[in-house]
């Protein structure tokens, strides 16, 4: 199992410097690759990874899917392993890949959550800016909104990420990679009342920060943070579906293409690697023309 695990962590380096790839995904690769590891070595007592063999791939992902998990979860640990593998055969540590004749299980097609306009319009309308944690919140949701970034990104944004003259923000998503999005007026002037009058009130004499959304206590808001107040003020609107601060980028994505957006330019906004990533919105579009369909002709 050491050295299994030796050859894990020169694989995860690869991963963090040569694919760049981020925290978030590297914890999920090494989740993954411990518990294989675990059940190949260990489980099956095989002594080396050289002499892993399909049918001993098998009896590990029969076990998960023992054990409940989904579909979904089953085809990423094949995908962690199958990478592993081919990364086992470059750097000559086996002699050969177990994983080529390795099905993925088949996938339901899962469409993303997303508001209508109404109800978007509804969750920014409820907000009560009479305190400066309204106008941050605001602010902070129409910039999600407007940009469709992810919440980790939206966190670790800085006040120099920010250029509200020009119309545009800086985002550093997956593997650090930069990417310029615009902004709409309504995520401008949101923002701007926001760093000029809110946010100067929430830092009051704490330590000087440069990140734009903090909490009341002067410090950069939390991922926790920012789900609580979302599902807060999803409740103050109304609004019955689940909220995720996801949701609001799904919607930034569906929005744009309902409307006629170039597929392209989406997938460039949210920074997605794989253009087939971003068809799922399209997907969401035709399914909601159904949905309009059937509610307003007369003979659907």
């Amino acid at each position: 199992m050491k050295d299994g695990l030796l050859h894990l962590e020169d694989y995860l380096h690869f991963l963090r410097i040569e694919r760049q790839l981020a925290n978030n995904t590297l914890v999920s690769y090494k989740k993954d690759l411990t518990e294989y590891l675990k059940s190949i070595l260990e489980t099956q007592q095989l002594h080396k990874l050289d002499v892993v063999e399909r049918q001993h791939i098998l009896v590990h992902l029969r076990k998960l899917k023992e054990e409940g998990k989904s579909a979904r979860t089953i085809a990423r640990h094949i995908s962690s392993i199958r990478s592993f593998h081919q990364f086992l055969l470059r750097e000559k540590v086996t002699s050969k890949d177990p994983t080529i004749h390795l099905e993925l299980p088949q996938l339901e097609q899962k469409l993303p959550n997303f508001l209508s306009v109404d109800e978007l319009n509804n969750l920014l309308s409820s907000i009560n800016l009479s305190k400066p944690q309204g106008v941050r919140d605001l602010a902070m949701f129409e910039i999600m909104y407007a940009s469709g970034m992810r919440i980790s990104e939206c966190l670790s944004l800085n006040l120099e990420d920010l250029h509200l003259t020009m119309g545009f923000v800086r985002v550093f998503g997956k593997g650090g990679k930069e990417r310029i999005i615009p902004l709409g007026g309504a995520a401008i002037r949101a923002c701007t009342q926001y760093i000029e009058e809110a946010r100067p009130k929430l830092l009051k004499s704490s330590e000087r920060t440069d990140a734009i959304f903090v909490n009341q206590r002067g410090k950069r808001l939390t991922r926790q943070g920012i789900w609580k107040l979302l599902n807060k003020h999803a409740l103050n609107a109304g609004i019955q579906k689940d909220i995720t601060p996801h949701v609001l980028r799904h919607t930034f994505a569906t929005h744009l293409i309902e409307n006629g957006a170039d597929l392209r330019a989406v997938q460039e906004m949210l920074g997605h690697a794989d253009i087939a990533t971003t068809q799922i919105y399209t997907h969401v579009s035709k399914t909601r023309l159904k949905e309009v369909y059937k509610q307003f002709h007369p003979r659907a």
